[in-house]
């Protein structure tokens, strides 16, 4: 139909709609009424178109609805729906116009009661994360050649079966210890954890397998105990936590020292196939032997080399003994040549110098006879200069002011110390020095008497 879906009444009477019209008008409304929200529900009658929509019935046990999940939605789904699965879908609630059926246009899906446990999961990893349970810091590395390894599953278990295989094929010289448990179902998670702290209390293996086969988050439920977390970080032993299909993710896997994405994984990732260690040591002895081979052959080169250089002890001192003479020998030519030598040239410097030398014979006459007058001419002059100074001596002796002194003078001075020569430089109660000649004295001055003219 085109046109105006809305078509007035020519004689004036009430608006006509037509079914166009009342149904996106009917569309309008709902979307409107009811936003985005969280519906519960089974599905039935599912189907997974070739386009990737998917078509199915949400319903419970009163009543039911259509619902559709386009591909771009759909295609972020972490499982595809079966017949009966419980479901919780967010959705729009909107009407199909082509055909006037109401519908759910979900935008999202998911396990029932998977939105609880989610943000419970969520939750209980934060705050382990918090207290550094999960820091790598702590983990422990797994040891490279295990000798025992415990598994702490179900005994009734299919992964215990796949384990053990493994176990069996890549390690047969393993011994293995099974801790059972129950690892689904009420009180399994304090069960699991009472377990593990059981095989790290006997310390029987030197590396503990954690695990289970897949399932429903419900399933693997007990693995996300808080306790399981805790007595897998205190397990003394390395912890490989194999629990679900490697989509599962459970707070055991990052408690654990190592997470498998799978049971049988766990197994693979505990051991080295035995064919390796074979295969490593094989290798290891060849090049051992290579090696001993090598220095082997170079020892015995090196035995060879020093035998040819090896000789007797006779021969070696006959040998130096020869080789010390021809030294003395080069030794003595290398000095005596010299020394010649040096005889010869001085020989020859000697005579030319004899040669060269004027005669001294009258000059030294000559010398002799100066040197007599000069001696006799110094004896003189040092008789008259001592002569002189004896009689210059003798005059300043009679001159000398100690000698007038010992003979009764005396040298007076004043209190300044200058010599006094007139009575006009005393006065009466003067004090002076009076030097005599052998010693001195302090005279005072009682009265000074000019000299009578």
């Amino acid at each position: 139909m085109s046109g105006d879906p809305i078509v007035p009444d020519p004689l004036g009477g009430p608006v006509v709609l037509t079914v166009s019209a009342l149904n996106q008008s009917v569309a309008r409304l709902l979307e409107r009424s009811f936003p985005l929200a969280w519906v519960s529900g089974e599905i039935s009658n599912f189907t997974k178109a070739a386009s990737g929509h998917w078509y199915f019935t949400l319903k419970d046990d009163a009543a039911q609805v259509r619902a559709v999940m386009f591909r771009g939605r759909a295609q972020y789904a972490d499982f595809l729906p079966r017949e009966g699965d419980k479901v919780e879908v967010r959705a729009l609630v909107s009407l199909y116009a082509a055909r006037g059926d109401y519908q759910l246009g979900v935008e999202a899906i998911r396990r029932a009661g998977v939105g609880n446990l989610y943000e419970a999961f969520l939750q209980l990893k934060a705050q382990l994360a918090a207290e550094g349970l999960f820091d790598p810091l702590t983990k422990r590395q797994v040891p490279a050649f295990a000798t025992c390894i415990g598994i702490v599953t179900s005994p009734q278990a299919a992964a215990l079966h796949d384990v053990l295989s493994a176990l069996q094929r890549r390690a047969p010289h393993c011994r293995v210890i099974v801790y059972p448990t129950a690892v689904q179902g009420a009180g399994a998670g304090e069960r699991i954890a009472a377990t593990i702290a059981l095989a790290g209390r006997r310390r029987e293996c030197d590396v503990l397998l954690v695990c289970r086969g897949g399932g429903s988050i419900e399933d693997l439920w007990a693995f996300n105990h808080e306790a399981v977390a805790r007595a897998i970080v205190a397990a003394p032993m390395p912890v490989i936590s194999g629990v679900g299909h490697e989509t599962d993710v459970t707070i055991a896997d990052f408690a654990a020292d190592l997470r498998a994405p799978t049971p049988t994984a766990a197994a693979e990732m505990a051991t080295r196939p035995r064919a390796e260690w074979l295969a490593q040591v094989a290798t290891h002895a060849a090049d051992l032997q290579r090696g001993w081979r090598r220095q082997h052959a170079e020892r015995t080169q090196t035995l060879d080399w020093l035998t040819r250089r090896l000789v007797s002890p006779a021969t070696a001192i006959a040998h130096d003994r020869l080789r010390l003479q021809a030294l003395q020998q080069r030794l003595s030519y290398a000095t005596g040549m010299p020394l010649a030598n040096a005889r010869h040239a001085l020989r020859q410097l000697g005579t030319r110098l004899a040669a060269q030398l004027p005669s001294t014979a009258a000059s030294r006459l000559q010398l002799a006879g100066q040197a007599g007058r000069l001696s006799a001419r110094m004896a003189a002059l040092g008789k008259q200069r001592r002569q002189s100074l004896a009689s210059l001596a003798a005059q300043l002796e009679l001159l000398n002011p100690q000698r007038t002194l010992e003979r009764g003078y005396a040298i007076v001075t004043d209190a300044r110390g200058a010599i006094v020569r007139s009575p006009r430089a005393l006065h009466a109660r003067d004090t002076v020095g009076v030097r005599l000649a052998e010693g001195s004295a302090q005279v005072g001055i009682a009265s000074v008497q000019p000299a009578l003219e």
